[in-house]
């Protein structure tokens, strides 16, 4: 699988409580020197790195982040002033403790209630497979699916295990075709991207695999 493809899923990430904007622009640039699909950012620096990279990158944020419990309506203002400020792409986190008590139509509501406040961008759910049963997994598929969201995503990366194979291969099976998958969280390698790439993933939320390419092509775009 050839190395500038697998860059072209990849949401370039750095969510460390300790970013500063010295990090997110060296995030920024490497974004743009090897073509990923976005950089994925705290956002308290959505505005500043818009402006920065202007046109030549997507800024990808998170909101209800990491733990997914705060409520409805910190989501959505969350989401409107990340939009404002310039965000592409918004990556949410369920109310994982919903999901738990089977209260799938109040989850459907809150992920519809957040892509209304994405203004036409577009919407990753994230449902931290590490926390969920296999039936849970399976009903947020179906309710991913009745959304409106874009894409179902496997993990933040802040709790108990990121992305596996066969949770990935599970949610593609699950979601309506229209909804795309990303794996993030311990992908660490190519031969894991490409694994992922080939199991029906179309994002990957990682770090490395811009790193893997910069010690390939000696720092170099990887295009």
């Amino acid at each position: 699988m050839d190395l500038s493809f697998i860059l072209s899923k990849c949401d370039h990430t750095l969510l460390a409580q300790t970013a500063t904007w010295a990090d997110i622009k060296a995030l920024c640039d490497d974004g743009i020197a090897f073509s990923t699909a976005s950089v994925c950012i705290p956002p308290c620096y959505v505005k500043q790195a818009k402006k920065y990279v202007g046109d030549r990158l997507k800024i990808c944020t998170v909101i209800g982040f990491p733990n997914g419990n705060s409520t409805t309506a910190a989501k959505c203002f969350e989401t409107r002033q990340a939009v404002r400020e310039g965000a592409d792409e918004i990556d949410m986190v369920i109310n994982i403790g919903a999901v738990r008590e089977g209260r799938y139509d109040a989850v459907l509501k809150e992920i519809r209630c957040v892509k209304n406040a994405c203004a036409g961008r577009l919407l990753k759910v994230i449902i931290e497979t590490c926390l969920l049963t296999d039936d849970e997994k399976i009903e947020m598929c179906r309710v991913v699916s009745q959304s409106g969201a874009e894409y179902i995503k496997t993990s933040t990366g802040f709790s108990t295990g990121g992305a596996t194979f066969e949770d990935v291969a599970l949610m593609r099976r699950y979601c309506a075709p229209e909804v795309k998958v990303k794996a993030s969280g311990g992908i660490s390698s190519l031969e894991d991207a490409e694994k992922y790439i080939e199991l029906g993933a179309d994002r990957l939320g990682t770090s490395r695999i811009v790193k893997i390419a910069k010690k390939l092509t000696g720092g170099g775009s990887g295009t």
